[in-house]
């Protein structure tokens, strides 16, 4: 389960994605915990449309062995392998799309000053950050801003081939419109664009073939669904493709495969390298049990410097919450961030057994949790460019109660904001001085803290009934949405405790204050500037944090601890009780909890309904106007420094250089020459 980030500058961010951010001076034993970049590293590569390309330094790299960077150059390699993989699994046009852009890039010869092609260049770019053709977040398709007659010519002048029914697809607003609709009322799989699922089936299709799977899956059920297309033959009798090595995605995953058995001979230690050689036999396989052997391998391999992310993990691309996008992120541990955050991992069993939730709903004996800030050394998939901040695997629950599970904080993509960062948001949107003073000094650790909660001890908290099925099974599409509100509950009703100060985490209660205000001012504000008008909150992440914000402002309005604030006309808002916030916080926990537990499906469908997905039309108008003039784009990203093996006569490894691209187009066009193992054969 991934901390989404996109691109608020993090003195403003604290909290709004319930992960990371924050900026100005931080307090107590967290702060300085990133490594310094290099002084004249350019963070901004470049800003287009509603995004800000950054770029990212790997701290501690030049301090590994040789053996270790090898270790971390194929496992970058690998993860670069797969790119393919997410392009068509967001799009089934997608690879064709980008293979014509990219022919248009290279080979047009003609005025490249006019407005159109600039309008294409921007097009270009948008489809490059969002892996396809819809957007990243909301989920819309791009519609360009050019004539379907400029790019008929664009194509002509190129001698570039796209099938006439792509192009009306890229065109027409009509066609494959959303990529992901979590819209209840419509067939979710119908009405979405993703490339999952096969011609003609439907929600009611998916339901039946996996529902007698599921029945019998035990108490240890492997991910049905996660790696496979399910399609229909031509009597209609419905069958999975498997993504694995000679079969679906097989071009991409061999590539893959390769490297990670070349990673597999340079592994820092055995449980590493046993890991890996489970991995290799899942992409092999395609066998479901070998992923969750893999997933407890993986998550008991606790030692060395290095670490990784590989697979078909999170399933927030797929309407169902079944099938997973391909993605890789690589990291090195950052040691003293890590010591020094292992207090929370060392005490999550206090936070389970003092949590508001109900006692029968608390684990009696949290296992195998672990945290580390790592800087991460190349990402791909569903991870690039656009990012989370913050990552705990693996997302079975019987695994994470049984064996544990991983948290990470990738600390030096928080570093990389907050160097980008500005303070614009934050004076525009907070209510007071105070409250901005509040977050210029405690915001950034605020926001760390919140991150490393909502891993450690939130996503690890709680227990599901017994006999009651996961929450992919219960809640459905809902799923992902209530799991992260939980998740941040559990960090909002601890960071304002006397606990985090008594084992040093902070100094004072004040920043979790400056946490009370980021979140709810993010979440009832500034979030809309990332929806378009008349649209509806559709990402999980938005809902989550709307849904809790919303709730304590409705059951809150009676004591006024959420102030609506209205001034010169603008709107603000206010916490006027943070202790009686934090009692409300508590409550939506209990209740969510026991949605999670019991499967609730109806009580969380009501909650994400009523709280988390409709939007005041007059407010968002009046959030878009004053973040226009501002003009900070609403989302960020990045490309992934160069790494570059240096060989010796016998073509042995003897070190490994890193580099930064020379811009986001150059490594747009590198990576498609180089990792376009499905691309080329379309």
């Amino acid at each position: 389960m991934k901390q989404l980030f996109f691109g608020l500058p993090l003195i403003f961010a604290a909290v709004f994605l319930s992960n990371c951010g924050g900026s100005g001076e931080s307090s107590g034993e967290l702060k300085d915990t990133l490594t310094e970049a290099p002084a004249n590293m350019d963070w901004e590569i470049e800003t287009f449309a509603d995004v800000q390309v950054l770029s990212y330094d790997i701290p501690g790299f030049d301090s590994l062995t040789v053996k270790q960077k090898t270790f971390v150059y194929y496992l970058y390699e690998a993860g670069l392998s797969g790119r393919d993989i997410t392009w068509d699994q967001n799009y089934r046009y997608n690879l064709q799309i980008r293979n014509a852009l990219e022919n248009i890039v290279r080979t047009y010869a003609g005025d490249k000053e006019s407005e159109d092609w600039k309008k294409f260049i921007v097009y270009t770019k948008r489809v490059w950050f969002s892996n396809g053709i819809h957007h990243h977040y909301s989920m819309d398709k791009f519609i360009p801003d050019f004539s379907r007659d400029y790019f008929q010519t664009l194509l002509s002048e190129t001698a570039t081939q796209l099938d006439s029914v792509i192009v009306t697809a890229m065109f027409d607003p009509t066609i494959d419109m959303k990529r992901v609709n979590q819209d209840p009322k419509t067939d979710m799989v119908v009405s979405s664009a993703m490339n999952f699922y096969g011609d003609g089936v439907t929600e009611k299709d998916v339901d039946n073939f996996y529902k007698p799977l599921m029945a019998n899956g035990g108490e240890t059920p492997v991910e049905f669904g996660l790696n496979s297309t399910l399609v229909k033959d031509a009597d209609g009798k419905l069958h999975e493709e498997v993504w694995k090595v000679g079969g679906l995605y097989g071009d991409a995953l061999s590539e893959v495969v390769y490297w990670l058995e070349k990673a597999q001979g340079v592994a820092e230690n055995d449980a590493q390298a046993n890991a890996l050689g489970l991995l290799i036999e899942y992409y092999k396989t395609g066998d479901l049990q070998k992923w969750s052997d893999y997933n407890i391998a993986w998550a008991g391999a606790t030692e060395g410097d290095i670490d990784y992310i590989q697979g078909f993990v999170e399933v927030y691309g797929d309407p169902m919450h079944m099938r997973g996008g391909y993605e890789s992120i690589i990291q090195i541990k950052d040691f003293e961030a890590s010591e020094r955050m292992k207090t929370l991992e060392q005490n999550v069993q206090w936070f389970e057994d003092n949590s508001s939730i109900m006692p029968e709903h608390k684990k009696k004996n949290v296992v195998g949790v672990t945290y580390k800030v790592v800087n991460v050394a190349g990402e791909s998939g569903d991870a690039s460019p656009s990012t989370p901040i913050g990552v705990n695997l693996p997302n079975a629950n019987w695994i994470r109660v049984q064996h544990g599970s991983k948290s990470v904080s990738l600390g030096n993509l928080v570093e990389a904001y907050d160097n980008a960062g500005g303070e614009g948001l934050l004076d525009e949107f907070a209510n007071d001085a105070e409250e901005i003073e509040l977050s210029k000094k405690h915001g950034k650790l605020a926001a760390k803290l919140h991150t490393a909660m909502h891993e450690v001890i939130g996503h690890a908290s709680g227990q599901i009934n017994p006999g009651v099925g996961t929450p992919k099974e219960t809640l459905k599409s809902y799923a992902s949405c209530l799991e992260e509100a939980r998740a941040d509950l559990v960090a909002l009703y601890f960071i304002l405790d006397p606990k985090l100060v008594e084992l040093g985490l902070m100094e004072s209660l004040d920043v979790g204050k400056a946490e009370y205000d980021g979140y709810i001012r993010n979440a009832l504000v500034v979030q809309l500037r990332r929806i378009e008008p008349g649209r509806d909150v559709e990402e999980a992440h938005m809902r989550n944090r709307q849904l809790v914000a919303n709730w304590a402002f409705e059951k809150g309005a009676k004591d006024n601890v959420i102030e609506r604030v209205e001034r010169d006309g603008k709107t603000y808002f206010n916490v006027t009780d943070y202790e009686k916030l934090r009692v409300l916080f508590g409550e939506l926990l209990r209740e969510i909890q026991r949605i999670t537990s019991e499967g609730d499906y109806k009580a969380g469908m009501n909650l994400v309904e009523t709280y988390g997905v409709k939007v005041d039309k007059e407010l968002h108008a009046q959030v878009l106007k004053r973040s226009e003039l501002l003009n900070i784009p609403p989302y960020n990203g990045f490309v992934n420094p160069i790494l570059t093996p240096v060989m010796d006569k016998d073509g042995n490894i003897t070190d490994v250089k890193l580099s930064q691209p020379e811009s986001f187009e150059a490594q747009m066009l590198n990576y498609a020459d180089k990792y376009g193992f499905l691309a080329k054969k379309k």
